[in-house]
């Protein structure tokens, strides 16, 4: 798989592909996905302990979606509030999936975070997944990011690399399970998002029993 070489230190298995959407692919896939959305798939998840409000807004994209509540942290394959079923994920998105993913392990999630002003995502692992088999695959929309990865312990070192629109990262392998989190967004250093931020785009694999992907073989 072709890619940027990561910087020493950071785990196997991380993949940073700068530039990989160029500017018109951007625009063309964010379009698809504010329409997708709208305004009623938006929802404002809260910590499951102390019910605060995260900094980012967020949506799902296809068979299932990653909720917080009191509740917990879950998959679901409806919106929390309107039980309405979620969008399903962009061709493009699929292929770049394809790309990446063994073909036997579809994306069944596509998770949607609205970063704007200060909001931020501390260091957390992507773990509420019932199989680790399959990478997570990221794709930057908008204004750059801060983006800090460290290890699997939570105390392991860190390090930082600037994600501009149109960057993807792959994390597979030892990366799969590595603490990472988003710092601060560079405000006004893209103008693709209306009003602003960023948007960033997280394909997963579940592995629900019984549920159905979305993946297709790329073009």
């Amino acid at each position: 798989m072709a890619g940027t070489e990561p910087p020493a230190g950071l785990p196997d298995g991380f993949v940073h592909l700068p530039g990989r959407l160029d500017e018109a692919a951007c625009r063309d896939l964010l379009d698809q996905i504010l329409s997708a959305i709208g305004d009623q798939f938006w929802f404002q998840p809260t910590t499951p302990r102390w019910n605060r409000p995260f900094s980012v807004r967020m949506s799902n994209l296809g068979p299932l979606g990653w909720v917080s509540d009191r509740r917990g942290y879950r998959y679901q394959p409806a919106h929390p509030d309107s039980g309405k079923p979620w969008p399903p994920i962009p061709p493009v998105l699929l292929d770049l999936w394809a790309e990446h993913a063994p073909p036997a392990l579809p994306a069944q999630a596509c998770l949607v975070n609205l970063y704007r002003g200060s909001a931020r995502m501390g260091l957390h692992q992507d773990r509420d997944e019932h199989d680790f088999a399959a990478p997570v695959v990221s794709v930057s929309l908008g204004d750059e990011a801060v983006f800090r990865i460290g290890g699997r312990e939570r105390g392991d070192p860190t390090r930082s690399i600037r994600l501009k629109s149109g960057d993807v990262l792959v994390m597979g392998g030892t990366a799969r399970l590595a603490f990472h989190g988003v710092d601060r967004i560079i405000p006004g250093s893209s103008g693709l998002v209306p009003g602003g931020g960023r948007i960033n785009l997280t394909l997963r694999h579940v592995g629900t029993p019984g549920c159905q992907g979305g993946a297709r073989t790329g073009s």
